[in-house]
């Protein structure tokens, strides 16, 4: 079975009214985090994890199991989905008018 959800594989982030703080940016990678811990839908495939990952995997399991293994960490898929642009939540910016 796998990871993705097919119908949510081409999500992508909503555009953000000014660049993140690191601290939106915390708040954004856990929120989605926590919701993949969770059980939720990745919003990437099982083939990017590999490819993104595939030094950890390598490092871990060796060059043969590394092809059929992927990385299962809600963290590290957070911040993939997160630099890739394909989380669909954003923060409200509070910008005094």
């Amino acid at each position: 079975m796998p990871l993705c959800g097919s119908r949510w594989s081409r999500a992508i982030m909503v555009k953000p009214a000014r660049p993140h703080t690191r601290f939106e940016k915390a708040r954004i990678i856990g929120a989605r985090a926590l919701q993949i811990s969770m059980g939720a839908p990745l919003y990437v495939s099982e083939d990017e994890l590999r490819e993104s990952f595939s030094e950890e995997l390598i490092q871990l399991y060796g060059v043969d199991e590394a092809k059929t293994k992927v990385v299962l960490d809600p963290m590290k898929i957070a911040t993939l989905e997160y630099e890739s642009h394909r989380i669909p939540i954003d923060v409200d910016p509070h910008l005094d008018d």
